[in-house]
């Protein structure tokens, strides 16, 4: 459905992909459209969002640390077997 609103592909192809009549398209498309028109301001500045994008920014940091350690313990790794041959 996102690539009919953005135009990328034609309606009646993506309905006929999708197996769905237009008219069922037009109306899904206009409650999507719609459900956005909503009060999204005050939603993102919630007390919850905020936390949750806390959240999501510690969880990102311990994923880049331990990839660094795999990394590094990795490339230790291989740098000690050719070392040692």
């Amino acid at each position: 459905m996102l690539a009919g609103l953005r135009g990328e592909e034609s309606i009646a192809a993506l309905c006929r992909r999708e197996g769905i009549s237009e008219s069922l398209y037009y109306t899904w498309s206009k409650e999507f459209l719609e459900a956005g028109n909503g009060d999204t301001a005050c939603q993102a500045t919630s007390p919850e969002v905020k936390e949750l994008r806390s959240e999501s920014a510690a969880l990102k940091e311990v994923v880049a640390d331990l990839t660094l350690g795999n990394w590094s313990s990795s490339w230790t790794r291989s740098k000690r077997l050719v070392t040692s041959h």
